[in-house]
């Protein structure tokens, strides 16, 4: 198995996971991903969600992504491990639509199905932006592309003698819409609990649909990472092409643009029959989140400006031209918790706050990661010293908002690690390491 933090990282990590878990059935639940379930969806995007809902629906019809089952022909275990499908709605950033996704409820396959089998593989953080160093010191052509529906165009293996179907509950309002868009539906509904459902044999396995995508590139001369699954290189024309994909979002390098064109028409041919790929081309792409700018010669850059403006919109205390803050924390990041208890409205904010900033840290904002690092240890009981470092940090977020993360290359054969240690430094004793790495500008990976 491959480890991709180091156990503090891990730690750290855990910790903020468990406090979403902990909060998550509560009035006081934490979103950070801004996807919404279809009811609380539809009354935020209103008729642009009705539309991106259609068509999620449209889609899974066209491709025979499930077919309707009449409740006597289930085995009893069958009809018990069938679960419910979840329509989430989310604002796709880049072109401002309303997207949305039919999945099925994994949380109840715990027994019955491996994580293996149910797992998307994504690729690293680490790897994308070691490969996109390289892209911009090679000066390469950077495709980056959305393939349209890409779980539901892979089908499941049948089930063997002996071995149940993989079963989904269409419920709620999703029976109505599904009916008006395929009427025959309607003879397959069955009451549970006074309301109806309608059963439906699903096609579609996450794992599947990767092994396909991984066979079909291993078929056209990819050679995968044997590190990172989700990376894959092939010589063309005597200079390298890498794919990296991160479930349906896929990104493709070569000094030859055309390349990029022709890899581009065969991803249509094979998966965007129905709907074509979102294809960008350029200098600038968005993906995964980030802003990746290679617009300057040898240089990349990494922004997330929209992510940061909304933590700070967000962010209980308003900051202005003349705030000054040159460093995320002061002298007295270390120290321990002094003060009062936060009240439960500012560790909601507080913990919502810390939670935010470690997902920018990994990503595009790596100055302010020691200081997530502390940050994150003080979530389950932050005091008032924990809310002025909380407050520091967001200050200087707002003063360096102009300021990037740019990585170069000197050289793609040395790489150098600049590692270091306090001996002692923490409250209870303990010693602090860390250390970067570079290619020779800028640091691509911290921790």
């Amino acid at each position: 198995m491959k480890a991709d933090y180091e156990e503090h990282d891990a730690i750290l990590i855990a910790r903020c996971m468990m406090q979403i878990k902990a909060m998550f059935d509560t009035d006081e639940g934490l979103n950070f991903i801004q996807q919404y379930y279809i009811n609380q969806g539809l009354k935020k995007f209103g008729d642009d969600g009705k539309d991106a809902v259609d068509e999620e629906l449209r889609q899974m019809l066209l491709r025979d992504c499930f077919t309707p089952e009449f409740v006597k022909d289930m085995t009893a275990s069958e009809r018990k491990k069938a679960q419910s499908a979840m329509m989430l709605l989310a604002e796709k950033q880049f072109k401002k639509t309303i997207k949305g996704c039919l999945v099925f409820r994994g949380d109840g396959t715990r027994e019955w199905l491996l994580r293996e089998d149910t797992a998307s593989p994504t690729a690293s953080q680490e790897a994308i932006t070691t490969t996109c160093v390289i892209d911009t010191h090679e000066g390469r052509d950077v495709m980056t592309l959305d393939v349209p529906n890409a779980f539901i165009q892979t089908y499941m293996p049948e089930a063997k003698e002996g071995e149940d179907r993989v079963y989904m509950k269409i419920t709620g309002m999703m029976v109505q819409i599904l009916i008006d868009m395929a009427p025959e539906y309607r003879e397959y509904i069955v009451l549970e609990n006074r309301k109806g459902v309608i059963y439906v044999r699903y096609y579609v396995l996450f794992m599947v649909c990767c092994n396909q995508f991984r066979s079909d590139l291993e078929a056209k001369g990819f050679v995968f990472n044997p590190y990172d699954p989700c990376v894959a290189n092939k010589v063309v024309n005597e200079k390298q092409q890498t794919i990296r994909f991160h479930v349906d979002d896929l990104m493709s390098s070569h000094m030859d643009p055309k390349v990029n064109d022709d890899f581009a028409k065969w991803l249509n041919m094979r998966y965007g029959l129905i709907q074509a790929c979102t294809i960008v081309r350029g200098k600038i792409h968005r993906y995964l989140g980030m802003t990746l700018d290679f617009l300057v010669k040898g240089k990349l850059k990494i922004r997330m400006d929209d992510y940061v403006k909304n933590m700070l919109e967000d962010f209980p205390i308003k900051f202005n031209k003349d705030s000054k803050q040159e460093t995320p924390a002061g002298n007295n990041l270390l120290e321990a918790s002094k003060g009062k208890l936060l009240s439960a409205e500012y560790r909601h904010i507080f913990h919502t706050t810390v939670a935010r900033e470690l997902y920018v840290s990994k990503r595009a904002c790596l100055d302010i990661h020691p200081t997530i690092t502390i940050l994150a240890s003080r979530v389950p009981e932050p005091t008032e010293s924990d809310w002025k470092k909380c407050v520091c940090m967001m200050q200087y977020m707002f003063c360096t908002l102009l300021y990037h993360l740019t990585l170069s290359a000197g050289s793609l054969r040395v790489m150098k690690w600049m590692i270091d240690a306090s001996f002692a430094v923490h409250p209870d004793i303990k010693s602090h390491n860390g250390g970067n790495l570079s290619f020779g500008g800028g640091a691509a990976q911290v921790m």
